[in-house]
C-alpha cells in the first residue's frame, strides 16, 4: 500500500510539473543601447532610426503564459490591431508592471524591482480592466510580467533584461 502511494505521489508530481511547464513560456527579446543624435544613450526594443547603434542585447525572459480568458481577449486584439503594436502609451513616462498574483515570474520582478528600489505602478491583469490595459500596452502579450519603460514593453523577466531596460 505504502509503495503504491509513493507511485501515487510521485506520477501526481510530475503532472503537476507537466502542467505548470506548459504555463511558462521563455522567449529571447532584443534591446538596442544606442547614442541618440543629443548624445544621450538611449535603450529601446526597437533598432534606432537616428544616431549610433552601440550594442546589441539579446535577453532570454521567461512569462507565465494567460488564463484562457485573456489568451482569447489578446488573441481578438491582436486580430483587430494586426501590426501587434502597443495602441496607447502605457503610463507615458516612468515604469509599469502589468502581473498576476498567481505568476511566479510577476513575483520575480515586483521583487527584483523592490531590491533595486524601482519606482512603479502594478496592473493587477485580473483587475477590472487589467487585461484590457494589458493588450493596450503590450499590443496583445501572450503572457506576464510585462514591463514598460518609459513606453516600451518587455514581455517576461530576467534580472539582465531589466538591469539593460533600466539602464543599470
Amino acid at each position: 500500500m505504502i509503495r503504491h502511494m509513493k507511485f501515487a505521489l510521485a506520477s501526481l508530481a510530475l503532472s503537476l510539473s507537466a502542467a505548470l511547464l506548459a504555463g511558462t513560456t521563455a522567449s529571447a527579446q532584443t534591446i538596442y543601447k544606442s547614442i541618440g543624435a543629443d548624445g544621450k544613450i538611449v535603450y529601446s526594443d526597437r533598432a534606432p532610426t537616428q544616431g549610433r547603434l552601440e550594442k546589441t542585447m539579446k535577453f532570454e525572459l521567461a512569462s507565465s503564459a494567460l488564463p484562457a480568458s485573456a489568451a482569447s481577449y489578446m488573441e481578438q486584439f491582436r486580430k483587430t490591431h494586426p501590426a501587434g503594436a502597443a495602441t496607447a502609451p502605457a503610463a507615458g513616462k516612468g515604469v509599469t508592471l502589468y502581473s498576476a498574483v498567481w505568476c511566479g515570474y510577476c513575483r520575480k520582478a515586483k521583487a527584483w524591482l523592490g531590491e533595486h528600489g524601482v519606482a512603479y505602478t502594478d496592473v493587477d491583469i485580473d483587475a477590472p480592466g487589467g487585461t484590457a490595459a494589458l493588450a493596450q500596452a503590450s499590443g496583445g502579450s501572450t503572457g506576464v510580467p510585462v514591463l514598460v519603460v518609459d513606453g516600451r514593453a518587455l514581455t517576461g523577466f530576467s534580472a539582465a533584461a531589466y538591469d539593460a531596460a533600466l539602464k543599470r
